[in-house]
């Protein structure tokens, strides 16, 4: 029988229109049903005349359905793909305005921290609704999540609805992989790793090239090219002091430590032409810039050639593995740490290597993370801990709890500082709170 796949927040065009273009590529999809879902008509309009002009461009036998219902979306659905924004820019900005005033400076704020534990206490309730329609409508569905923040998302659904064969899928641990084999010089195909810790850190617990340790290829290649210190100045450096490479972006981790945004100098000495990954609310001022803009872009997008080439995105193989043709397929997903690594939080959500085949997706366990990478990362979990159950619970004092422990946080304010920080958020996200 031709399968159904629903993307629900499928507005999220250059997202959605990938991910079907990579679906359609196997055999088993090309007469699937794509139910495309969004709550913006006009949004959901240009991603359906961007998803059929694939279909007619592949000769493909698949069917488009496009609506603002979401029981009919999932009604029945084989697979689930979840690419939402709860909130627009302008409930988005405080998240990074008002830290910034309290001396917090935040490049991205999508992950962790003050900004992405505010992005959790709005998008929680609208997943663990969508995921509750899914029970209800399509519960043996395979859910696919892309919305952030990744781990505190999964890890309420993942508790909510244990019975959901659900993941979150990012793509820091391929493509940072691909960023040190080229580096090192190394054909990405001959590359191996092991790599576990929480979404957007990571670490790579060995890295090889054709079974050999090629940790010290990285470690010459960032002590004798400048030019990799610049584009990567917060993970090199964490890698030369903690013995271990982490996966996210220098813009996104130094958000995660201590050690790198808690003075302007140390920005500076970052990225000294202000510019690049890890600037003061760069993501935001990006989509600031498109608000006026974003339908002319779409339309010139729609005006683009299809190219139905699969891409690198995890979806699609993954989809493939488990209601397709049954090629197994390895990736990294965030799962609940039932025994998967050693020293993280029991039950937290982690990211760890995972398999997917008709049996569903099956994780593997890592061990301990070294202790170093470890304690670090723990503290993150720790307060992701805090802020999912008090967001889940309605209980205000854990969220405060968890940005008190926030290591960035931390370093820069006092704890009656961030406790006026956290007033004020709450406020601005007052039509938000449960």
């Amino acid at each position: 029988m031709p399968k159904k796949i629903a993307f629900i927040g499928a507005g999220s065009f250059i997202f959605t229109k990938t991910l079907v273009r990579d679906i359609l590529t196997f055999p088993e999809f090309s007469d699937a049903t794509l139910a495309l879902m969004d709550i913006d008509a006009e949004k959901l309009g240009f991603i359906t005349k961007a998803v059929k002009k694939i279909v007619k461009a592949g000769n493909y036998p698949a069917k488009v359905i496009s609506t603002l219902n979401r029981q009919k979306a999932l009604d029945g659905a084989d697979a689930v793909l979840i690419t939402i924004l709860q909130g627009g820019v302008q409930v988005w900005r405080h998240d990074i305005e008002i830290p910034a005033k309290y001396g917090v400076d935040i490049t991205v704020g999508d992950t962790r921290g003050p900004s992405g534990i505010f992005r959790a206490l709005r998008t929680i309730p609208v997943v663990l609704d969508i995921c509750g329609t899914i029970n209800d409508y399509a519960p043996n569905a395979v859910v696919l999540n892309y919305t952030n923040p990744m781990a505190m998302l999964c890890r309420a659904v993942q508790t909510a609805y244990p019975n959901l064969t659900m993941t979150g899928l990012c793509h820091s641990v391929q493509g940072t992989a691909r960023m040190l084999a080229g580096w090192i010089g190394a054909p990405y195909d001959e590359i191996t790793y092991r790599c576990g810790g929480i979404n957007h850190q990571s670490w790579y617990l060995d890295f090889k090239w054709n079974d050999n340790d090629a940790y010290p290829l990285i470690h010459d290649a960032i002590t004798t090219r400048a030019e990799l210190s610049k584009s990567e100045p917060v993970r090199n450096a964490m890698f030369l002091h903690l013995g271990f490479y982490v996966t996210e972006s220098s813009g996104h981790s130094s958000e995660y430590t201590p050690w790198f945004r808690k003075r302007p100098d140390i920005i500076k000495e970052c990225w000294p032409d202000a510019t690049g990954h890890g600037t003061h609310a760069r993501m935001l001022k990006g989509y600031l810039r498109r608000e006026d803009t974003w339908r002319d872009n779409t339309k010139d997008e729609l005006k683009k050639p299809i190219d139905l080439k699969r891409g690198g995105e995890y979806a699609s193989s993954i989809l493939n593995a488990i209601i397709g043709d049954g090629t197994i397929f390895e990736f990294n997903g965030n799962v609940r740490n039932f025994g998967l690594v050693d020293n993280l939080p029991y039950g937290c959500c982690v990211e760890v290597p995972a398999v997917a085949s008709r049996r569903g997706l099956d994780p593997m366990p890592v061990g301990p993370l070294p202790p170093q990478c470890a304690a670090l990362t723990s503290l993150n979990a720790q307060c992701e801990e805090l802020a999912v159950e008090g967001i889940v619970a309605g209980n205000k004092d854990m969220v405060y709890h968890a940005i008190y422990m926030d290591p960035l946080t931390s370093a820069v304010l006092s704890l009656a500082e961030i406790k006026a920080m956290v007033d004020e958020m709450f406020e601005a996200n007052k039509d938000y709170w449960p």
